[in-house]
C-alpha cells in the first residue's frame, strides 16, 4: 500500500509578516518556516495507517528548495520517503493543484492525506482540486479514519453534526485537529532524516504545459490587518441605533 501525504512549508504562525515595497507581496527574509500545522495530523494519520496495515508513506511537498526541511520533519516523524516538486513558487491555486496531482500520479497512491487548510493562504481548496484532477473521491475535515474490507470509512464534521462516509480507494482525505495527536520526532529519526535523499521533480519532469499553470488570480494590493480594537457606544432608540451602526460600517469601516 502506498500512502501519500501532502505537506506545505509555511511561515510560523508566530511570525510577524510585513508587506514588500511593491505592495503586492510579503517580505519573507528572516522568517521562520515550519510544516503547516494541520499537515501534522495528516502525517500522523498516514503513519498510523502504515503501522496497522503495512506499506509505505511518502510525503509530497511543492515549494522552494527550503521546503526540504519540512520534508525532513515529516521523515523524522516516521515517513518513509519524500518528494519535492520544485519551481512552483509563483503558482496559484490552479497551477499548484495541477503540479501536485501530476506528482502524485507518479506514485499511484492508494490513500492520500492532507491538512484541511494551509495557515498561510487559508484557501482550503488545493487538496480538493487535486482529487478532482486525479478523478478520485475525497472528503474534507475528517475526524476519524478506518480501512475496512478495502474501503475507507470516515467521519466528516459539519455544522451541527457529522457525516459517516464510505469510499472506494484510491481516495483523498483532509484532516483536522482532533483526529489524532501528532508524535514528536525522535533524535535517531532526526539524525536519519538529515542524511535522507529527497527525490526532486521539476515541472518539466511532470510534462505539464506551462500555459496551463498560469494563474487567473490578480493581486492588486495587500493591506495589513487592523490590529487595534475600537469600542463605540451607540445611544438612542433601537431603530436609531441600527441606523447609526449601519452608517458607521458603511462610511467609516467601508464593509457594507
Amino acid at each position: 500500500m502506498i500512502i501519500a501525504v501532502l505537506i506545505k512549508h509555511v511561515p510560523d504562525t508566530a511570525s510577524v509578516l510585513t508587506i514588500s515595497d511593491d505592495g503586492k507581496s510579503l517580505t519573507l527574509n528572516g522568517i521562520k518556516f515550519v510544516m503547516n500545522p494541520y499537515d501534522e495530523f495528516a502525517v500522523e494519520e498516514a503513519i498510523l495507517l502504515r503501522e496497522r496495515l503495512g506499506g509505505e508513506v511518502v510525503a509530497v511537498c511543492a515549494g522552494p528548495p527550503e521546503s526540504k526541511e519540512t520534508i525532513r520533519t515529516a521523515l523524522a516523524m516516521g515517513v518513509n520517503s519524500g518528494v519535492l516538486i520544485s519551481g512552483t513558487e509563483q503558482l496559484a491555486g490552479r497551477g499548484l493543484s495541477m503540479a501536485l496531482a501530476a506528482g502524485l500520479a507518479t506514485l499511484s497512491p492508494d490513500v492520500i492525506f492532507a491538512g484541511k487548510q494551509a495557515v498561510d493562504s487559508d484557501g482550503s481548496q488545493i487538496s480538493e482540486r487535486v482529487a478532482e484532477l486525479m478523478g478520485i473521491p475525497h472528503a474534507s475535515c475528517i475526524t476519524r479514519f478506518e480501512l475496512k474490507d478495502g474501503k475507507a470509512e470516515v467521519i466528516r464534521e459539519v455544522e451541527g453534526g457529522h457525516y459517516h462516509l464510505s469510499f472506494e480507494l484510491p481516495a483523498l482525505f483532509t484532516t483536522q485537529k482532533g483526529i489524532n495527536t501528532p508524535r514528536y520526532p525522535t533524535l535517531p529519526n532526526i539524525m536519519k532524516a538529515k542524511r535522507a535523499t529527497i527525490k526532486e521533480l521539476s515541472l518539466s519532469d511532470l510534462q505539464i504545459e506551462p500555459a496551463l499553470l498560469e494563474s487567473e488570480l490578480l493581486v492588486e494590493r495587500l493591506a495589513p490587518a487592523r490590529r487595534e480594537r475600537r469600542r463605540q457606544l451607540i445611544a438612542g432608540e433601537p431603530l436609531a441605533q441600527v441606523q447609526k451602526l449601519y452608517r458607521s460600517l458603511q462610511e467609516e469601516d467601508k464593509v457594507l
